[in-house]
């Protein structure tokens, strides 16, 4: 038994049929042909002003922006302080204005004055700094450790005073949305209200989320009073897609040149990243938790520039992602902190053998692994087992290397697993954010281990110094040469040409099917695909006058 309604509000039990007819899981019971007719004809005829999504997966935190929600992506059921257009540029949302004082340390907000929470509660400066406090305490990705206080002195005035200059805060303002102190409580994460475009009416734990308009939203409303968005992992839903039960679908490359009736294909480009990290300490040494850490071979910088060089980024984006992406060569690959000298050549065999070469990796034995004192240039390269396209991205870039001399050894692990060998072992991972504090995160040794971030080790007291420029700068624009030079100064930085603690390989577009008719507007570079990025402009979607 499915155990799903199948009221209005419920389309997942007919989809979960549909998929199983679809690709051909032990075929469908005659009686359940009529409820695929059903429940095809229902999805197309749904009012015109509601959609159906599986445009990502269900965030494990729940809806709470104290604790991550949002922060790749739109809230969605709350209001930031700040936002960025298409074009990355700030505008304003909660607020009409903010000032920044001269030594940076005082950021002054003024809200507008006539917003409410979907509950009908008028929000104020109080549910700000009520928000930023909570989240300050919560341990979460969210980092205020720099906020000394926050205060509200008035109903629409928001002060909040740091203990150094932040050039990044900026980012906070426009990523954490804020909730209301009067409705939040240890279940606001399943319950969330907000003052955001939308508000949750029903959550089905790894099925659905089913949302409605906030009748109450001050800002422009989208055409669409209702979404459910369907927690589908990739091949369902292309298959959902196939169906004709979704109006949006996220898929892979691996998919993209399939035709879809009625749906036609969306690519956007993001700084959705795939790169290798490597660890950069010898063997023996220990990560912060105690664990063990370091690589005897990736600790060497000419075997990481030789895999930089060997690998073929060109051919990866066409091979693996047919198409859809670019080469990466940083974390912030056209981003305005990124530094375009970081940019080199690669898929050069032969440079990246005489790298090893100068750095004393001979084949002596004739088996085509070089080795070094005895030691031989092997190492493992860990992925999330699940996820294809990483695998692939690791399969072939491993190939590649092979041809300079370097056996890489593909493996697929959890997300626990992984977590815990990624101090010894190299790990393909997937970052990129519209934040430069993300670059800090990876790159300072001040982060070394935590998370996820900086699991090689990595540390340089030069791109310590010049990030810890960028942060103290008293704006985004004045911080921009500073993270340039963390990249690369001319003489050493965190790209290829300085220490190399990464070979970063793809930028990866997020690719929709999107039903014919349907206009998802101007979609800004999307962050990592978590998080719903597509809808962070729902207001601009729209269908064609002569669809539907």
């Amino acid at each position: 038994m499915l155990g799903f309604s199948w009221g209005k509000r419920s389309v997942r039990a007919g989809v979960v049929i549909l998929l199983i007819c679809t690709v051909g899981l032990s075929g469908c019971a005659q009686g359940s042909s009529s409820a695929i007719e059903s429940v095809q004809q229902a999805a197309v005829s749904l009012p015109k002003d509601e959609l159906v999504l599986a445009v990502g997966t269900e965030p494990e935190g729940g809806f709470d922006p104290t604790t991550g929600w949002g922060q790749y992506g739109s809230p969605l059921f709350q209001s930031t302080l700040m936002k960025r257009d298409a074009k990355l540029q700030l505008v304003n949302d909660l607020a009409t204005n903010h000032s920044v004082s001269e030594d940076g340390l005082t950021w002054t907000v003024t809200l507008r004055d006539d917003v409410k929470f979907s509950d009908g509660e008028p929000l104020t400066a109080e549910d700000v700094r009520f928000t930023f406090e909570t989240a300050a305490k919560s341990g979460s990705v969210i980092d205020l450790t720099n906020m000394a206080e926050v205060e509200a002195p008035d109903a629409t005035t928001v002060v909040f005073t740091l203990k150094s200059p932040q050039s990044t805060f900026m980012s906070l303002l426009t990523t954490l949305g804020i909730v209301p102190e009067h409705a939040y409580g240890s279940d606001y994460a399943e319950h969330p209200v907000g003052s955001g475009p939308y508000k949750l009416v029903q959550w089905d734990k790894g099925q659905q989320a089913i949302v409605e308009a906030n009748e109450q939203y001050y800002g422009k409303k989208s055409t669409f009073h209702k979404l459910t968005f369907l927690y589908l992992d990739e091949d369902a839903a292309f298959a959902a897609a196939q169906a004709g039960t979704v109006d949006i679908a996220a898929i892979p490359a691996a998919f993209s040149k399939q035709q879809v009736n009625g749906m036609k294909l969306e690519s956007v480009k993001t700084v959705d990243n795939r790169g290798i990290m490597f660890p950069m300490q010898p063997a023996g040494a220990k990560s912060g938790d105690g664990l063990p850490a370091g690589n005897d071979v990736t600790s060497d910088i000419s075997i990481r520039k030789t895999v930089n060089v060997a690998i073929d980024r060109t051919a990866l984006v066409e091979g693996v992602l047919e198409g859809h992406g670019r080469p990466a060569y940083s974390v912030s690959d056209d981003l305005p902190w990124s530094n375009p000298e970081s940019v080199f050549a690669d898929a050069n065999p032969d440079e990246a053998k005489q790298i090893l070469a100068d750095g004393g990796w001979v084949d002596t034995d004739g088996d085509g692994i070089v080795e070094k004192n005895g030691t031989k240039a092997e190492f493992n390269l860990l992925y999330f087992a699940g996820d294809l396209t990483r695998q692939s991205l690791a399969l072939a870039a491993a190939d590649m290397v092979a041809q300079a001399g370097i056996k890489v050894n593909v493996e697929g692990k959890s997300r626990e697993e992984t977590k815990k060998l990624a101090y010894t072992n190299a790990v393909l991972f997937g970052w990129g954010s519209h934040d430069p504090l993300e670059t800090y995160n990876l790159y300072s040794s001040t982060h070394k281990g935590e998370g996820y971030y900086n699991t090689g080790l990595y540390s340089n007291p030069t791109v310590d110094h010049w990030m810890q420029q960028a942060l103290q700068a008293t704006t985004e624009e004045e911080a921009l040469p500073f993270w340039q030079k963390a990249e690369w100064d001319g003489s050493t930085g965190f790209s290829y040409q300085g220490d190399a603690p990464w070979a970063w390989l793809v930028n990866i577009d997020h690719l929709y099917l999107v039903k014919n008719g349907l206009d998802i507007g101007e979609q800004q570079i999307h962050p990592h695909g978590h998080g719903w990025p597509v809808t962070s402009n729902l207001e601009e979607w729209s269908w064609d006058k002569d669809s539907k």
